[in-house]
């Protein structure tokens, strides 16, 4: 077996074996800000995800909804950055694009940065169940020297989507979908 197939074949091995990263779980019971914070020189892992800063593990929002619920991710520091959005594991969608700001950023102020429209941001409808949402840095904002910072801070927020509202977005998303579905058939 050639050298190269051999390192590889170790390097997974080592991964399988090796113990999970430790992370923090945050249980998301109110409408209130959830911080998160993405800086690989904090991360126990060296990575992109969103990380409790006070000891670089990976944070963890866990929930269970009784009703369709609306999360909102917001960047709260340098607009440029674009996070990708995990629930259970499996992607729900990346907040907008927002011009670069650099060096003017809003830190904690996630209101501010939510209706100032110049931040990233990002609604996805969640459904009942139980939901746990991570997340990375899916761009990052740019620096004087147009270098990716590839840090920065952002928050979460649950907010209950009133029945009719909800039905709404669900027959659209379902609508949507029918229409894509449709177009795939005919190519």
């Amino acid at each position: 077996m050639p050298t190269r197939k051999l390192a590889t074949l170790g390097l997974v091995m080592a991964a399988a074996l090796a113990p999970n990263a430790r992370a923090t779980t945050l249980e998301v019971a109110d409408t209130a800000w959830h911080a998160f914070d993405v800086d690989p020189l904090t991360a126990i892992d060296g990575g992109k995800e969103w990380v409790d800063i006070s000891d670089g593990s990976v944070l963890d929002f866990k929930f269970t909804l009784t009703a369709p619920t609306l999360v909102t991710i917001v960047d709260g520091g340098f607009s440029g950055d674009r996070f990708q959005v995990f629930d259970n594991g499996t992607s729900v969608g990346i907040t907008s694009s927002a011009p670069n700001s650099y060096p003017s950023s809003l830190g904690l102020n996630f209101d501010a940065a939510l209706s100032s429209g110049t931040y990233s941001t990002g609604s996805f409808l969640l459904g009942v169940g139980s939901h746990d949402l991570t997340g990375t840095l899916f761009q990052s904002a740019l620096n004087d020297a147009n270098q990716p910072i590839e840090a920065t801070v952002g928050g979460l927020r649950l907010q209950a989507v009133p029945l009719p509202a909800a039905a709404l977005l669900f027959l659209s998303g379902g609508g949507l979908l029918s229409v894509s579905i449709r177009r795939r058939r005919a190519a």
